[in-house]
């Protein structure tokens, strides 16, 4: 157990070693790679905790809009739901069909053909949900995609100086060649330690957006439904 203790001790020592014996670019390679995790893991944490909030939200909001079923009792409680997109959605929806029925409040009536005007507000409302779900998700798709390349560059940038060392030295044996290539490749490594957590983090957050992005969908159809259900019963 010792022996394994110290063997591990050994190399995270000799890891940090090579990291701080590295060169200045391999160096400025290895900041850049640092700030690009942090920054993705700190999406990763923030996008996580808020589309579970979205996702429980919304179940909660939809239960509440079928049993109440009043769209008057609905809005004045949409406020309460405030990580829900389906709140927002049909707030747009409804001040909409307010708007359209005040223009109309001459003959009381809303005729379907009015319906348009709705449909037009819940997509764009549609639209600014999906764009909000959307935002820093997109740095996590540029991690994924320039990191490794990153890493690469700071990888061929130090194998560029070990030889241009074993050119100096006149020599190529492996204890002259081994550390210069070692510290280069750590470049390589930490590319794909920033890419692979960013690279599976981006196609989970984007699944779960095309979910909800499905359920907004369906909920503005249900929303256009009722109108015109309503809006025909008014005009017998």
């Amino acid at each position: 157990m010792l022996n394994v203790q110290n063997l591990s001790m050994s190399s995270q020592a000799s890891l940090w070693d090579m990291i701080l014996g590295a060169g200045i670019m391999v160096k400025f390679v290895l900041i850049i790679l640092f700030v690009f995790s942090v920054l993705s893991w700190a999406i990763i944490i923030y996008k996580y905790r808020i589309i579970r909030k979205m996702e429980k939200e919304s179940g909660a909001f939809l239960e509440f809009f079928w049993h109440k079923k009043q769209f008057a009792s609905i809005f004045a409680a949409a406020a309460n739901y405030r990580f829900t997109p389906l709140a927002r959605l049909f707030a747009a929806g409804y001040n909409e069909l307010l708007q359209a029925r005040t223009q109309k409040r001459e003959d009381a009536q809303f005729f379907i053909g009015e319906t348009d005007s709705i449909q037009r507000a819940l997509k764009k409302a549609m639209s600014v949900e999906i764009s909000r779900m959307e935002r820093a998700v997109s740095f996590l798709a540029t991690t994924g995609n320039t990191t490794p390349f990153i890493g690469l560059f700071g990888t061929v940038w130090g194998i560029m100086n070990s030889f241009s060392g074993i050119g100096a030295k006149g020599s190529a044996s492996l204890a002259v060649v081994a550390p210069g290539i070692s510290e280069a490749l750590i470049a390589t490594a930490m590319g794909l330690v920033a890419a692979i957590p960013a690279v599976v983090a981006y196609n989970h957050f984007v699944t779960r957006i095309n979910r909800m992005a499905l359920e907004m969908e369906n909920f503005a159809g249900d929303f256009l439904n009722i109108v015109e259900r309503e809006s025909a019963r008014e005009k017998k």
